[in-house]
């Protein structure tokens, strides 16, 4: 080609070097089509040889051979693409692509040069720019915002997360944090959740020992309302070692001494208050008892510990023998 995007030989030249590559076409009707397709191989040659290809490309375009080009890169680009993925280096070329784009941008001025993250506690910083995917060469202009707050909200801990891109170089990330709520034990394992259910973590930090302690498939996601419940009554409350959730239906109170409370499904406020008010006027809590029912509304059902049902009895052989002594 010439300086002004021409072809620097004849036509017929081209075709000669068409032939070479693919044969003379035969005579007959097709020999024209024949033709042409030779003429398009030639001036694809010419293509990446000359040095004004994006001219030459766009007068292809305009022209029947321009098609023969354009199917030829269309194939190269299908070739190439094959070949990542049965080669299994999509990620690579995927991974080097987004590199090359972040490069061009960050030489453009749009490197995350600050990034202020703001509502973590229990999230470090650093743990936070690992969810929202910010790195050394990170740009902000290709910095996808919904993403790394999807990428954020994937911790337990973190109920809610705003990511803001400040241009040219600025990022903000705010963190809304889940607060640790009670102890959830189920299948012998247990661990922090949330008031929302969320577990959080396994319980292995001494600074959880003092939160409530539930019990049980569902009691987790059930307990904020039933803790809510137990702190109308301090009585019970100060008292309480666990509650165990029963067939996801009812729960059941285990007190710090041992004794089982056992709670009917529904109108638990008027149970709890039977409670206190025995509590009250029997010092039910504080007796050697095993269990106390609860679930039928017109009667209470109290069973002795086995210590205390062994000493009834021995009271009561002793009150027999007393009696039998007398008689005689």
């Amino acid at each position: 080609m010439d300086g002004g995007g021409r072809l620097d030989q004849p036509l017929k030249r081209s075709r000669q070097l068409a032939t070479r590559w693919f044969g003379a076409p035969a005579d007959g009707p097709d020999c024209a089509r024949a033709q042409a397709d030779q003429d398009a191989a030639s001036v694809s040659f010419s293509l990446f040889s000359g040095r004004r290809t994006r001219r030459l490309a766009a007068r292809l375009a305009q022209t029947p051979q321009g098609a023969g080009v354009a199917a030829s890169l269309l194939l190269l680009g299908a070739t190439l693409s094959y070949g990542a993925i049965a080669g299994g280096h999509v990620a690579a070329v995927t991974d080097w692509l987004k590199g090359a784009r972040d490069n061009a941008a960050n030489a453009l001025g749009f490197r995350i040069a600050a990034v202020a993250v703001s509502g973590g506690s229990q999230v470090s910083r650093e743990q936070a720019l690992a969810l929202a995917g910010v790195t050394g060469r990170s740009s902000l202009l290709f910095f996808n915002a919904e993403t790394a707050r999807t990428q954020l909200l994937a911790n337990p801990w973190i109920a809610d997360a705003a990511v803001l891109k400040l241009y040219p170089d600025r990022l903000l990330i705010t963190i809304t944090e889940r607060r640790a709520f009670a102890l959830w034990q189920r299948n012998g394992q247990v661990n922090v959740v949330a008031d929302d259910g969320t577990v959080l973590q396994p319980f292995v930090e001494d600074r959880y020992r003092g939160l409530p302690l539930v019990v049980g498939s569902g009691a987790e996601r059930r307990a904020k309302e039933f803790i809510g419940l137990l702190d109308r009554f301090p009585e019970i409350r100060s008292a309480l070692s666990a509650s165990v959730l029963v067939a996801e239906r009812r729960w059941n109170l285990r007190l710090t001494n041992g004794m089982d409370v056992r709670l009917p499904e529904n109108d638990l406020q008027a149970a709890l208050d039977r409670l206190v008010k025995l509590d009250r006027d029997k010092k039910l809590l504080s007796r050697d008892i095993a269990s106390i029912d609860l679930r039928l509304p017109d009667r209470v059902t109290a069973r002795l510990s086995d210590a205390a049902l062994q000493a009834r009895k021995d009271a009561l052989k002793a009150n027999a023998k007393k009696k039998k002594g007398g008689d005689a």
